[in-house]
C-alpha cells in the first residue's frame, strides 16, 4: 500500500457513492485523493489504485493520462496552468503566458529549478470575461491577472512554501499567513465554483495541497 491510512479512508468513502460492483466509477477521485498526497500519480500508484479498485492498470492509467488536471511526471509545489484559448488569448492571454515564462525562466511542461513552480498551458476553463485566467493546483481560479496581480500571486505562494517549510508542514499554519494576507487585494482568486463576485479578493490556502 503506497498511501496512507487517510487517504484510502477517502477513497472508501467514494467508493460508498456506487454500487458494489462499479468500483470503477471511483477511479477519478481515487486518482485526485492520491495527487493531493504525492503531488503526482506514479505507474506506482496507478498499479496501486487498480489493485485497491480490482480494476485493470490498464484502465486506471487511461484515466489517468486522459485528464490534463492528472500528473504522470512530477511537477513543482504550484502547478499554474495559463488558458490560452482563443476568447483568452484574444484578452492578453497569451501575453500572459509569456510573462510568466519569462518571470520563471522556464516554458510549458517545465519545472523550476527549485522545485516550486510548474507552467502549464490549459484548455477555456469557462471565465472567458474574466481573462487573463490562471489555473493554480487544479483547484484555485485567479482572474483578471495582471503582470503586477501575477507577481503579487508568485511571491505569496513562495512565502507560503516557505512558512509551510518554517512551521514544519504545518500546513494548518501556512495556509492561516496566506488567509491573512489575503486582505491586500493584491491578486483575484475564486474556487472552481467560480464566484465572480469575490473576484477582487485572495484566497489562496492549501494551495500546495495537489489537486
Amino acid at each position: 500500500m503506497l498511501l496512507s491510512e487517510n487517504a484510502y479512508k477517502k477513497i472508501d468513502a467514494e467508493l460508498t457513492k456506487y454500487p458494489a460492483d462499479k468500483k470503477q466509477s471511483a477511479l477519478i477521485a481515487a486518482l485526485a485523493i492520491a495527487q493531493d498526497e504525492k503531488g503526482w500519480v506514479s505507474t506506482e500508484v496507478i498499479q496501486d489504485i487498480a489493485l485497491y479498485l480490482e480494476q485493470p492498470p490498464i484502465a486506471v492509467q487511461e484515466v489517468a493520462t486522459f485528464y490534463n488536471m492528472f500528473d504522470i511526471k512530477p511537477v513543482g509545489k504550484f502547478k499554474i496552468t495559463v488558458c490560452t484559448n482563443l476568447p483568452c488569448a484574444l484578452s492578453h492571454g497569451d501575453a500572459t503566458a509569456a510573462y510568466l515564462q519569462k518571470k520563471l525562466g522556464i516554458a510549458f511542461r517545465e519545472t523550476t529549478p527549485d522545485g516550486m513552480f510548474t507552467l502549464i498551458e490549459g484548455e477555456c476553463m469557462g471565465a472567458c470575461g474574466d481573462s487573463p485566467v490562471l489555473l493554480v493546483n487544479n483547484k484555485h481560479m485567479c482572474i483578471r491577472m495582471s503582470t503586477d496581480r501575477i507577481d503579487s500571486m508568485l511571491e505569496e505562494l513562495k512565502q507560503a512554501a516557505e512558512q509551510e517549510q518554517n512551521a514544519g508542514s504545518n500546513a494548518a499554519v501556512a495556509s492561516a499567513a496566506i488567509v491573512a494576507s489575503a486582505s491586500s487585494a493584491s491578486s483575484a482568486s475564486v474556487t472552481l465554483e467560480h464566484q465572480a463576485n469575490s473576484a477582487d479578493s485572495v484566497d489562496l490556502a492549501n494551495l500546495g495541497k495537489g489537486v
